[in-house]
């Protein structure tokens, strides 16, 4: 059966919302700690925490956790303490690869040795942490996505799209449809300097091209849930923030497989791209790429789709933690406990949309 659009927004963002689903909110929340930060200004939440990986770190030496707080009542967890953020990422990182030595999740066998990092609600660095690794803490998780397209007046909707294959060797989604250029963005990394060094590994384009014709087009947000098929362990909650970016191509500028991330690019028409997107052919967050993409271009409207006000809010839903592309615009948070005080709502109230870093549109461009 054809997938609608709805369908893929449904296997991306998969956190149930509590206003339309109560009762599997508060299934989903009964086996979930919520990792909570103390500042200044009191607590507040960061990450979600499996059951089981709270099991996980009751059984881990204090002199490799470092000092924990867990309220079970609450269901909420307290790590990384420490005074400096050197030390607190530190201590993350022992604690990683202790779970690593020790076999404790298949996550971990995907090792990068890449940090990402973990924000406050000021936008200072609380942590870092190893990529495989930060998904145990369910903190927010950071990446950049560029759609790449030529002019083309015989196309239907007047333009053509690059969309690369995934290698076929790949750990994560093999084979699969993706976004031009992607990729996670790591600590320290502005978005836009991350675009381009994607651009060049994954699809060899040039870097003037890309310095003078990507343009920022605002942020997506979801909440995705791990699946053990492409991730290697499931029930993982993934809150993710994605800066996009739009790229207009001339014609003689053709993306080429660099790094072995892509197998290939082909260059297809709008109709193409909505055969594969209903064959559930896209990598899942690149499938929601695109339909903002469509969105933002007039290619998707409200009489392709009568559920596309539900699709542009869940494309920028409001993740319950602080992210860095909504620094500084926080304008309220309520933590409240439901179920007769055994799983935790939190509710952040974000002003959108905001980029970080780079917020205009490059190479002379308006945002779209």
């Amino acid at each position: 059966m054809a997938k609608t659009s709805i369908d893929l927004i449904d296997e991306v963002d998969m956190f149930p919302y509590a206003e339309t689903d109560p009762d599997a909110f508060t299934k989903m929340n009964a086996g979930l700690y919520t990792l909570v930060w103390r500042d200044s200004q009191g607590t507040y939440p960061i990450g979600y925490i499996l059951d089981r990986v709270a099991r996980e770190l009751h059984q881990v030496p204090e002199e490799v956790r470092g000092e924990m707080e867990c309220d079970d009542e609450r269901k909420t967890i307290v790590l990384f303490q420490e005074h400096t953020e050197e030390q607190r990422t530190r201590r993350a990182a022992t604690l990683a690869d202790y779970w690593r030595k020790n076999g404790t999740f298949p996550l971990l066998r995907r090792w990068r040795d890449e940090l990402w990092p973990v924000y406050g609600r000021s936008g200072e660095l609380l942590f870092s942490m190893e990529r495989a690794a930060i998904g145990l803490l369910g903190t927010v998780r950071y990446g950049v996505h560029m759609i790449a397209y030529v002019k083309d007046d015989a196309a239907p909707h007047g333009i053509r799209l690059w969309v690369p294959t995934r290698a076929r060797d790949k750990a994560t989604f093999p084979g699969m449809l993706d976004n031009t250029v992607a990729g996670g963005l790591m600590t320290g990394e502005d978005p836009f300097e991350c675009v381009i060094r994607e651009a060049d590994e994954e699809a060899s384009l040039p870097d003037d091209i890309v310095r003078n014709g990507a343009k920022f087009v605002g942020n997506v947000t979801y909440i995705y849930i791990t699946d053990e098929g492409q991730v290697g362990e499931g029930g993982f909650i993934y809150p993710e923030c994605q800066w996009l970016y739009d790229l207009e191509l001339p014609n003689n500028v053709i993306p080429q497989p660099k790094d072995g991330e892509a197998e290939k690019f082909d260059l297809c028409d709008v109709n193409q791209v909505k055969a594969d997107l209903a064959e559930g052919r896209f990598k899942s967050n690149c499938a929601l790429v695109t339909l903002d993409f469509f969105i933002r271009h007039g290619i998707l409207t409200d009489g392709d789709d009568p559920e596309i006000e539900q699709i542009k809010r869940r494309v920028r839903r409001d993740i319950p933690f602080p992210d860095q592309a909504h620094r500084g615009e926080i304008e309220s948070s309520t933590l409240r406990i439901i179920g007769g005080n055994k799983a935790v709502l939190a509710w952040v109230s974000l002003m959108w949309p905001r980029a970080s870093g780079n917020t205009k549109a490059h190479g002379g461009g308006e945002e779209l």
